[in-house]
Order: structure tokens, then C-alpha cells, then sequence
């Protein structure tokens, strides 16, 4: 049996890690949130969650997914049908500024840009741009398929390529007004193709890194910061990840070629794996990523905090803190979240993306990450 004095001794050290904690993940620079953009339709609904939910929250980063879901001036053809416009634009400007909020538009580049048998926007317009024209987009999508074919990427060797999406990526920051732009560049299956009159026979983590390293200098030109996923810079055989959150086409070794200044996502949906210490151990900052697992996203937290806490001065400030990313529409996590914060009790699938959201970013929930 503990004495009283042993009792008033735990408790006291409990409450003093209790109140560190929490000190230190108010601290956290990164407090982030990604989701895809809505369309123009759905703007007002869009900033009133800003308003209501993300600034009273802390959150202080918002990675937009915009794609081709923009006015664009540029390049017009490329533009989504009820795209945001600039002054649209405008409203989110305003209000993340009110709340402290650095906004981060995407666009998908490299990789992702075909979904299913859809074609993106970008080789739908420009089909000379892609990497693999001999594989077809099916009438049925099936996945495992024999081709290979997740999502086509666009080859990095074109020499027109970047024309067309740095004059997509330079409006969109500019109509942000923002110092960081994100590039995806997750889940890249298709680079160096063999048939590839360009890549093919090229190491694939160079053909990576190159790319990567291109966009990073031109945004280095206007003073911008380039975001990525993590996956394609972790061996996705040796640490035994697999082929999804982790690359097993050898592009892994980009992460010894690309610039130190490129901020990593890493994305980790179903078990927090501790990867971060990889990227800081590279000299790269890094962000934690959860999805629909609140544990998952919370634990995340909790890791994020204790690397910061029990590191170097030269690596503790690479773990730059956590984002629960979303992975649907704006309309249907709005949806999900509303009905989840008026009655918690009702959902009957805590594996939500908004259930990780709120769980993350409740300052209550601290108090279970200590006791």
C-alpha cells in the first residue's frame, strides 16, 4: 500500500507532466488540417467551420486541396466546372488571417493524376505529358489490375510539363497569398517506366528527388516553402510498411537527395509508426498525419510531443507537430462532424474522420494521453 505522502508524490509528478504536456502541444508549431477545397457552392458553409471550429481550436494550419478546382487564368482549360474564384479565395484569405491560420493550397503533382479510370484534368488536356500512354484507363476499375495502374503520374522529363503546372502553381499561390505550397506526391507507382522514351532505364529515387528538388527551387524563387507526403521516402520493404505508406519501387533513396528546406507529411492511417525520427534524423521537419483513427491521430500527438520533449537542440524543432487529414469531399465531413458534435453518442462508428478531429485537437483529451 502507498503511503499518503507516496500518493500526494505521484500525484503531484502526474500533475506536473499533465500541465508539461499540455504546455508543450499548445506549443506544437504545426497544429494542421488538410481537406479538399470546397467548390463555390459550398464556400459560406466551408468558413463558417473556419470560424466556428478551426480557430477556437487552435488550428493554425489549413492544407487545402485544391487541384484543378480554381479560376485559374492561366490555363482555363484545366479549371473544374464550379471552380472556387478569386474572391472566394478572398473569404478564406480573410478568414484564417482572423484566426492565425496559414493556409497551404495543393496540387497534385508527379503522381495522382488519374483516380479510378478517370483521368485528371491535366492529362486529359495535355495527354502528351503522361509517363505511361501505353497503359488505357478501363471502363471498370479493378484494383489489383495487371497494368499496374493505381493513379498515372505525369513524366517529370517533359520539357513542357513544368511550363504548365508552375504557371498552375504560382497563381494559386499568389491568390493565396501564401509563403507554402503543397505538391502531394504521395503513392507514386508509375516513374522511370521502361517504355518511357525519356525515363526509362533511369534510377527511379533521382528521377524523384529531381523533381521534387525542381519544384522546391522554383518555389525558392518567389521565397515559398514546398510540402510533400512522406511514403516515397520510406523503404516500404525494410521497415516492412508496405507498398501504400512506404515505397517498394526504390524511390525511397530520394530522401538522402532532396532538399533539407522540403517540409514531410507523414502519413500513418491505421498504426502510429514512428517515422518522424527517420525524417528528423535526415535533416528534414516533419509533420504526423492521422486520418479516421482517433487513436491513431491522438497517439500521434502524444509521440509528437515526447520527440520534441526527449531529443537533441539540433533535431527537436524538425518534429513540427500533427494534421488529421480528411479524404472525401468538404460537404460530407462537414456533414459527419455536425451530427457528430450535436450528439457524440449517436455515432456508431468511431473510426471517423471527425471523431479523429475532435479527439486530436480537444484539449480535454490531453488528460487521458497523461493519466
Amino acid at each position: 500500500m502507498r503511503t499518503l505522502s507516496e500518493k500526494m508524490k505521484l500525484l503531484l509528478s502526474s500533475l506536473f507532466l499533465f500541465l508539461s504536456f499540455t504546455s508543450f502541444s499548445q506549443d506544437l508549431p504545426v497544429k494542421g488540417f488538410a481537406i479538399a477545397a470546397p467548390n463555390s457552392d459550398g464556400l459560406d458553409r466551408f468558413v463558417k467551420f473556419m470560424e466556428e471550429e478551426l480557430g477556437p481550436r487552435g488550428i493554425n494550419t489549413l492544407v487545402l486541396r485544391v487541384d484543378f478546382n480554381y479560376a485559374f487564368q492561366s490555363h482555363p482549360e484545366l479549371q473544374d466546372e464550379n471552380p472556387l474564384t478569386k474572391g472566394d479565395v478572398d473569404k478564406i484569405k480573410m478568414a484564417a488571417k482572423k484566426h492565425g491560420i496559414k493556409v497551404v493550397p495543393q496540387i497534385n503533382l508527379l503522381g495522382h493524376q488519374s483516380w479510378a479510370g478517370t483521368l485528371g484534368n491535366l492529362l486529359k488536356e495535355y495527354p502528351e505529358f503522361d509517363e505511361t500512354p501505353h497503359v488505357k484507363m478501363p471502363e471498370n476499375y479493378e484494383w489489383p489490375n495487371e497494368d499496374g495502374l493505381y493513379c498515372k503520374s505525369y513524366c517529370p522529363l517533359h520539357p513542357e510539363v513544368h511550363e504548365v503546372v508552375f504557371a498552375l502553381v504560382d497563381e494559386l499561390c499568389e491568390a493565396f497569398e501564401t509563403s507554402d505550397f503543397h505538391a502531394g506526391m504521395d503513392e507514386v507507382f508509375f516513374i522511370g517506366d521502361d517504355k518511357c522514351p525519356r525515363c526509362g532505364g533511369l534510377d527511379k529515387a533521382e528521377l524523384f528527388a529531381g523533381e521534387v528538388t525542381k519544384i522546391q527551387n522554383h518555389l525558392d524563387l518567389q521565397g515559398r516553402r514546398l510540402w510533400i507526403w512522406g511514403d516515397r521516402l520510406i523503404d516500404g520493404k525494410r521497415t516492412g510498411i508496405g507498398m501504400w505508406e512506404g515505397s517498394m519501387n526504390n524511390t525511397h533513396r530520394a530522401i538522402d537527395l532532396i532538399p533539407k528546406e522540403v517540409m514531410i507529411c507523414d502519413w500513418h492511417y491505421n498504426s502510429p509508426i514512428q517515422t518522424p525520427v527517420i525524417f528528423a534524423a535526415k535533416g528534414l521537419d516533419v509533420i504526423s498525419c492521422s486520418w479516421n483513427k482517433p487513436q491513431v491521430g491522438v497517439q500521434q500527438l502524444e509521440d509528437m510531443v515526447t520527440f520534441r520533449n526527449h531529443n537533441t537542440s539540433e533535431m527537436k524543432d524538425r518534429f513540427q507537430g500533427v494534421m488529421v487529414t480528411v479524404w472525401s469531399g468538404a460537404d460530407v465531413f462537414l456533414d459527419g462532424l455536425e451530427k457528430y458534435l450535436a450528439d457524440p453518442s449517436a455515432e456508431k462508428e468511431v473510426d471517423q474522420p471527425w471523431v479523429t478531429f475532435v479527439e486530436v485537437f480537444e484539449k480535454e483529451n490531453f488528460v487521458g494521453l497523461i493519466w
